[in-house]
């Protein structure tokens, strides 16, 4: 429809309103006229684009109205393997294929080389993106919004604590001496639930290069709070009482009130500390004169490098340990590297030395084949920030990428028997 025809179409309309006596002033005529213009035009934008887009989008289906695939995305999986809705539509569609989960189009990518192809072109053509329910829980400002100099600045912060030299001056003297004060205390228990003790310890080391010598004063009341954050954390995003996702953001709520405190009493001490913690880093940045960060961003960043160190490092440690439970040739080979280090030392209960730690290979191996199979980030999300050609498809410029690595590290044309935990398979690799 052009615009004369539009504009006769609506002079008819007038003709036969005036002709009933309900004459209208011509401004308005005008305004409703321009407005119905606008509508017409922007339809048949919207059409064609639709139309544009259907031809070079990916196969698939985006299911049933505003619920898409998501029951069925949500469904549990005891095993290992990669999830059966991604197994279906792999066979059905081919490695890339178009869907809906919790009213939201996306293209999920099971290919490798698309994959690489769209983290490679982070902060150009793609940008980090997270479903809605978890920015909130994030907070207003955050880093998934961080995007080109102030992505930089804020890794560059995180680098000054937890860089390569500190792991090797500090932090590896700070965590073996926090393991065996964990494993002594379980002396005496009858069992241990892996997954909470692990995180729980993992958590106080975490908290004192975060926040430094408060940590042993508040790590009681920060953990519990952390751990209400991450029970509600997959939640339905419903705000009422009673429920895990309300659990889970007074969590945040109180960590947040914590972290505050903590950063408003550090900004009032004027001396330098000897040994610098994160939020040291962040007192130092935000006393600039033009600061690379808000306060707000700052303390978010706090929250979530104190969550992601924990939660993250615990799960790849418990399925490292049930894998090498089930598999008593892969313990013995892991001991026997262990016991050859103490009997090359003078002195068998010393702590363990950068040196020491770097020889550990097949240590190194057990870790890589624990990190692919339990694969502690099963997605990762990009938001397309133009119209990206690739494979023959368009990925629209608006539309999220689901990026799922367990296709790859699951792949069987990359690792043979790729559901067995196999770790010396990282000896031929290297």
């Amino acid at each position: 429809m052009d615009l004369n025809k539009s504009v006769s179409v609506l002079h008819s309309i007038q003709g036969r309103i005036n002709d009933m006596g309900l004459a209208a002033p011509p401004f308005v005529v005008m305004g409703v006229t321009l407005i119905c213009i606008w509508l017409v035009h922007y339809l048949i934008k919207q059409i064609n684009r639709r139309r544009r887009l259907q031809a070079v989008l990916p196969p698939g289906s985006m299911g049933l109205p505003l619920l898409g695939e998501t029951l069925e995305f949500f469904a549990r999986s005891p095993a290992l393997d990669l999830l059966p809705f991604f197994k279906r539509r792999m066979e059905r569609y081919g490695p890339i294929f178009k869907t809906n989960l919790v009213g939201k189009d996306l293209i999920v990518s099971l290919d490798p080389d698309v994959n690489h192809y769209v983290l490679q072109q982070e902060e150009k053509s793609f940008h980090i993106w997270f479903p809605e329910s978890f920015m909130r829980l994030l907070g207003e400002e955050n880093i998934a919004k961080c995007y080109g100099s102030l992505h930089k600045n804020t890794r560059n912060m995180i680098r000054r604590v937890f860089g390569p030299e500190n792991l090797r001056l500090v932090l590896l003297h700070d965590m073996q001496g926090a393991v065996e004060k964990t494993l002594s205390s379980w002396h005496d228990r009858q069992s241990v639930e892996l997954k909470p003790a692990l995180s729980s310890m993992i958590f106080g080391i975490a908290a004192k290069w975060m926040i430094g010598y408060e940590a042993s004063v508040l790590s009681g009341d920060l953990w519990k709070n952390f751990d209400a954050f991450n029970q509600g954390l997959l939640s339905f995003p419903l705000y009422i009482p009673g429920t895990a996702f309300y659990r889970c953001m007074q969590g945040r709520n109180n960590v947040m009130k914590t972290l505050k405190q903590v950063l408003d009493e550090r900004r009032k001490k004027a001396e330098t500390p000897e040994r610098m913690d994160f939020i040291d880093v962040i007192v130092s940045e935000l006393n600039k004169q033009n600061p690379a960060l808000s306060e707000n961003l700052a303390l978010n960043v706090l929250f979530l490098m104190i969550f992601a160190s924990f939660e993250t490092t615990s799960s790849g440690l418990t399925a490292a340990l049930k894998f090498l439970s089930d598999n008593p040739k892969a313990w013995q080979e892991l001991e026997a590297e262990h016991q050859q280090i103490r009997e090359r030392r003078a002195d068998p209960d010393s702590e363990v030395t950068w040196e020491e730690y770097k020889s550990m290979k097949f240590t190194s191996h057990v870790i890589n084949e624990s990190l692919r199979l339990a694969n502690v980030a099963p997605v990762l999300f990009r938001k397309a920030t133009q119209d990206v050609q690739v494979k023959g498809y368009t990925i629209p410029e608006g539309w999220i990428v689901m990026i799922c690595p367990p296709a790859v590290h699951l792949n069987p044309t990359t690792y043979e028997d790729p559901s067995v935990f196999n770790p010396w398979r990282w000896k031929v690799r290297k």
